[in-house]
């Protein structure tokens, strides 16, 4: 948030520390509930955590909220951001160093200024370089507004009288302000960084009315030249070009000349990296969301604040995560021609608030947001509905028996599909919670058939997939085309208890004058019943502890639960992971966009992302209450036999209807356990005798 440490706290945004108690000025804040002024906070800690939280006048606060972070706008054309500021939101030494270095006339001339081109000129020659413009700030108002940037006649001609006009029709009040709100003042990958107040959360990551004499210095010396004077490429020259404009500031009685000085001993100040950092791919989710209830010239030009679900420290760490996973499958597949892409969507399954997405690995920049718009065979991801739609038919459960052998399906054009399991091998029978821990393609088919490719589609479609799926075999194994996007909303429902619950980024939206004039409330439907759901979560769990998604465990802390499914197309074309925990939703996609083949699976390319994002969320494990309907029970993962938890390695708890019957391995059930428990109980009375 950029608050500033200082020893006395004068003003919002800075806060002091004293030993174990920490004294903040709150900046004042509008939530999308309520407004709140600027007041004091007073936080004292213990050891390891926060004992007290008390306002000014030392009474207990239960809690308190940051002001939001500012992400983005939503902009009219050519990738222009800006923060609009009012005229008492600016620091009066802002305008007054804007006429000191651009514009010494601005209060007397009508829009152009020939003394003030003829002194700029001579200015210029004196000092063999460019310290003074001729373009009064009106000019410069209109050349940012209106035209463009060439040097011809033809344009500047057309600048003067634009300027003359400006000047009078407007007040030199209102022309300052648009000027503050408007001018050019940096590049932030394809967003144009525009106006003051953008470019003080730009630079310093603090609001414009927090910044002192360096700053402002600082900011007024980028105009001549925002690229050449980029303080964070071009340090050097920046600061020269802040210290002549303290120097001119000074000399023109604005400041004393100690202060100027002062200022110019202090370092330049700005973030190490953009602060407010943009996020397109997130920001496009936001627009399409908003275009469903708002015009275009709503959305630019009613001064609009947006209230969003996204958690920034979630966003960075989904970011870092494809980021540093892509690189590292680069270099060990080693295309010197070619670089994964990959998109990664998180959301709060509950509410379903989407918390993160990441369109890119290049994640800074606008361009093909493959969250939302890549669509790619679903693979392996498809087969928990499969499994779903049986444990809803009442004839299967985990523990149900089903063939993993050779299929041969008459299509009807004539022609014989004929699936394989990757690993080309066959399983021969294997209870249903390995068949999908393990992603056998045979099982799942021998199951999608039985079940019926219908009853599959609508339960596809209940769960959030948009349009009905060709009602081919090939879609048991995943030859249906989602987005990141559509896929995250399908597992939504399977991580929250089967409800389908509609994403959303957008909370809330208020006016100008702080009034809530659109509110997105949460939307419910049961799609599942709790039951089904639980027992295919459970089963998804043992696809992270036995089957596809174990490799996660070298990553994720220790004794977290989590459930998910890894996911592969043919060919090794794309690769998915979807999973959840207590908290999280994360659907990751990695893939080429030409649609070359990967030589990853999901478990070797999509997984690696989604494990080292979940690592680093501190998220809580996956534990839902079992239904009274249902009950535990132990098998044998690789036959389904029931067993003793105690009796093999291979023992697998499943949640099954209360009261199913299952089979007892050989020597292993708990028959068996129960016999010898009774043994040793009686062996201990007869000892006990004998030793009376």
């Amino acid at each position: 948030m950029q608050y500033r440490r200082v020893e006395r706290l004068e003003r919002p945004g800075t806060y002091r520390e004293q030993g174990a108690r920490l004294d903040i000025a709150l900046r004042p804040a509008q939530f999308a509930d309520e407004a709140r002024p600027a007041s004091i906070l007073t936080i004292a800690t213990g050891s390891n955590n926060i004992e007290s939280l008390r306002d000014s006048s030392g009474k207990d606060v239960p809690i308190v909220r940051l002001e939001p972070l500012l992400i983005g706008s939503i902009f009219p054309i050519h990738g222009e951001d800006r923060i609009v500021v009012t005229p008492q939101e600016v620091p009066p030494l802002l305008p007054a160093a804007l006429k000191a270095v651009e514009d010494r006339n601005f209060d007397t001339h009508h829009g152009v200024d020939p003394a003030g081109i003829a002194r700029a000129l001579w200015v210029d020659l004196r000092a063999g370089q460019i310290e003074q413009g001729g373009s009064t700030l009106t000019q410069q108002l209109v050349k940012s507004y209106f035209l463009d940037s060439r040097q011809t006649l033809g344009r500047k001609l057309r600048e003067a009288a634009m300027a003359i006009a400006l000047e009078t029709h407007f007040s030199k009040a209102d022309l300052m302000n648009a000027y503050i709100n408007e001018i050019f003042l940096g590049q932030d990958g394809d967003r144009a960084i525009h106006g003051f107040g953008l470019a003080s959360q730009f630079y310093f990551g603090k609001p414009l009315a927090e910044l002192d004499l360096s700053d402002v210095s600082l900011l007024v010396a980028i105009v001549r030249g925002p690229s050449y004077y980029d303080p964070r490429r071009h340090p050097d020259r920046a600061r020269l070009r802040r210290d002549l404009v303290l120097k001119l500031m000074a000399e023109r009685n604005i400041i004393q000349p100690a202060d100027a000085q002062a200022a110019a001993k202090k370092p330049l100040g700005v973030t190490a990296k953009p602060s407010g950092t943009y996020y397109p791919a997130y920001l496009d989710f936001v627009r399409r969301t908003l275009r469903r209830d708002y015009r275009n010239e709503d959305l630019t030009g009613e001064g609009l604040r947006i209230y969003t679900s996204l958690e920034p420290r979630v966003q960075d760490e989904a970011e870092h995560a494809l980021e540093h996973e892509l690189e590292r499958l680069d270099h060990a597949h080693k295309y010197p021609d070619a670089k994964l892409e990959g998109a990664v969507v998180v959301t709060s399954p509950q509410s379903g608030d989407v918390i993160a997405i990441v369109g890119s690995r290049n994640v800074g920049y606008d361009g093909f947001n493959r969250a939302l718009d890549a669509r790619r065979p679903f693979g392996s991801l498809v087969k928990p509905f499969i499994y779903l739609t049986a444990l809803e038919s009442g004839r299967y459960n985990a523990a149900t028996i089903v063939q993993d052998e050779p299929v041969s399906i008459k299509l009807v054009n004539g022609k014989v599909w004929q699936p394989d399991n990757f690993t080309h091998q066959t399983y021969g029978p294997v209870p249903l919670v390995r068949a999908l821990a393990e992603s056998l393609n045979l099982a799942t088919v021998h199951v999608g058939m039985d079940i019926g490719l219908a009853k599959i589609s609508q339960t596809l479609q209940r769960f959030g997939l948009p349009r009905a799926p060709a009602e081919v075999p090939s879609m048991l194994l995943g030859a249906i085309d989602v987005t990141p996007m559509e896929a995250a909303q399908m597992y939504n429902g399977l991580a929250n208890g089967g409800f389908k619950t509609p994403l959303r980024a957008v909370r809330a939206v208020i006016s100008a004058d702080g009034k809530t004039i659109r509110a997105f409330p949460l939307q419910v439907t049961p799609v599942a019943s709790p039951e089904t759901i639980y027992q295919l979560d459970r089963m998804m769990e043992q696809v992270m502890d036995r089957g596809t998604g174990k490799p996660a465990h070298a990553v994720l802390p220790p004794n977290l639960v989590v459930a998910g499914k890894s996911g592969t197309s043919s060919d090794l074309r794309d690769n998915w992971f979807a999973g959840f925990s207590g908290s999280h939703l994360a659907i990751v996609w990695v893939g080429y966009d030409d649609n070359m083949p990967t030589g990853f699976t999901g478990s070797s390319g999509a997984l690696p992302v989604w494990a080292r994002l979940m690592a680093s969320l501190g998220t809580t494990s996956w534990n839902a209450p079992m239904p009274e309907s249902l009950a535990q029970a132990w098998i044998d993962f690789p036959t389904g036999f029931q067993v003793d938890a105690s009796c093999t390695a291979d023992a697998t708890p499943i949640a099954v209807p209360a009261g199913t019957q299952l089979p007892m391995k050989p020597g292993c059930g708990a028959q068996q356990s129960n016999a010898l428990e009774s043994i040793v109980k009686r062996a201990g009375e007869w000892l006990r005798d004998i030793m009376h």
